[in-house]
């Protein structure tokens, strides 16, 4: 099982990377009109506060099944 999952992970790995070799030939005005007004930062702080919450869910979560594990053995 293990295997198979650190396999996926790998040839995902390798997809991105060659996909990135690939010109992209894309306009970035939204990017640069959000950083020139400032609201990149609303953003990423956006981001990051969802990224946090994921990250502090799946802490609890990983703490109430190891209490839980306890209690069954």
């Amino acid at each position: 099982m293990k295997k198979k999952f650190y396999l996926t992970i790998v040839l995902a790995f390798f997809a991105l990377q060659m996909q990135a070799q690939q010109p992209v030939v894309q306009e970035t005005e939204m990017a640069d009109l959000m950083r020139g007004n400032g609201k990149i930062y609303v953003v990423i702080a956006v981001m990051l506060t969802i990224l946090a919450g994921l990250i502090g869910y799946l802490i609890r979560l990983e703490r109430k099944m190891a209490r839980l594990e306890k209690e069954i053995y």
